[in-house]
């Protein structure tokens, strides 16, 4: 059974990094495109970054570019966020998802067919 699994999340302070990492098993997601989304309480679930299959193409949400940064390595099946100058309002579950060729807008969570379970991460001030 294909599997997304997240990890890295946890507590920072403001202006601090994390680095998040989401492996996939069961499968391989080396020709599906990659993203992140986000969802604080309260708020719906919203796009952070995506990378192509080939990592050759990111796309990363305007609240987060020049501070977050999206990579891959399809050898290790692994999909990288690295999050940087961390503000409290990146406050969130952080949440992995594999999209299929084709299938539409990255931006859209609408065309991911494979998500992972979150990871909490909680930037104080």
């Amino acid at each position: 059974q294909a599997q997304l699994v997240e990890s890295g999340g946890g507590s920072a302070q403001a202006g601090g990094s994390l680095r998040l990492s989401c492996a996939a098993s069961g499968r391989t997601f080396s020709t599906y495109s990659m993203g992140w989304f986000r969802q604080a309480p309260g708020k719906e679930r919203e796009f952070v970054a995506a990378i192509s299959w080939g990592g050759g193409s990111t796309y990363l949400a305007d609240s987060v570019k020049g501070r977050f940064t999206i990579s891959r390595d399809n050898a290790k099946d692994t999909v990288y966020l690295q999050m940087n100058s961390l503000k409290p309002e990146d406050t969130a579950v952080y949440y992995c998802a594999a999209s299929a060729p084709y299938r539409g807008s990255l931006y859209y969570e609408g065309s991911y067919s494979y998500w992972g379970q979150g990871t909490q991460v909680t930037v104080s001030s």
